[in-house]
C-alpha cells in the first residue's frame, strides 16, 4: 500500500511538473523581476521602500541581490507582495521524475553487471552481450520495484549510508 502511494505521489508530481514545463515560463530578466515588474509598473525604488517598510537603499540593494541570484525566497515573497504579484517558486527537473529514476537504476544495473561480467571473463566464462543486457534490464526493473533510497546511495559506502 505504501508503495502504491509513494508511486502516486510520484506520477502526480511528474504531471504538476509537466504542466510547469508545457507553460514555457520565460527566463528571468537580468535585472530581475523585482526591477522589472517595478519599473513597468512606473513605481519608484523610493516607493517600493515605503511599500516595504526599508530605507530607499535597502529596496535598491535587494533589487541587486535578486539580480546576483543572492536573494532570499523569503524576501523575494515579501517584494512580492509588495508588488502585488504572487511568487511560484519550482524547481523543474530537466527530465520526468519517472525517467530520472529509471537512468539511475539503469546506470547502477550497468555497473553491477559490469563488475560481474568483467569477473566471469576473467575466468573464461564470458557471457554474450545480449544476455548481459537482458540481465541489465532485468536488474533495473528490479532495482526500480525497492526502495528508491538504494538507488541513491553509493557503492563505497557502508550499509549505514555513512
Amino acid at each position: 500500500m505504501k508503495k502504491d502511494f509513494s508511486e502516486l505521489k510520484l506520477r502526480q508530481l511528474d504531471a504538476a511538473l509537466s504542466r510547469c514545463r508545457e507553460a514555457e515560463l520565460p527566463a528571468r530578466p537580468s535585472s530581475g523581476w523585482i526591477k522589472a515588474i517595478r519599473e513597468a509598473l512606473g513605481l519608484s525604488a523610493t516607493r517600493l521602500a515605503e511599500r516595504l517598510g526599508v530605507t530607499p537603499s535597502t529596496a535598491t540593494r535587494l533589487e541587486v541581490s535578486e539580480a546576483d541570484e543572492t536573494i532570499s525566497l523569503a524576501t523575494l515573497r515579501r517584494a512580492a507582495e509588495a508588488l502585488d504579484c504572487e511568487l511560484r517558486y519550482v524547481l523543474l527537473p530537466k527530465q520526468t521524475l519517472v525517467s530520472t529514476l529509471e537512468s539511475r537504476a539503469t546506470a547502477l544495473a550497468r555497473q553491477q553487471m559490469a563488475s560481474i561480467s568483467h569477473s566471469m571473463a576473467l575466468e573464461a566464462q564470458a557471457t554474450p552481450p545480449e544476455i548481459v543486457e537482458a540481465q541489465t534490464r532485468s536488474l533495473a526493473e528490479s532495482l526500480l520495484k525497492g526502495s528508491r533510497r538504494t538507488l541513491w546511495r553509493e557503492p563505497n559506502l557502508d550499509k549505514s549510508g555513512r
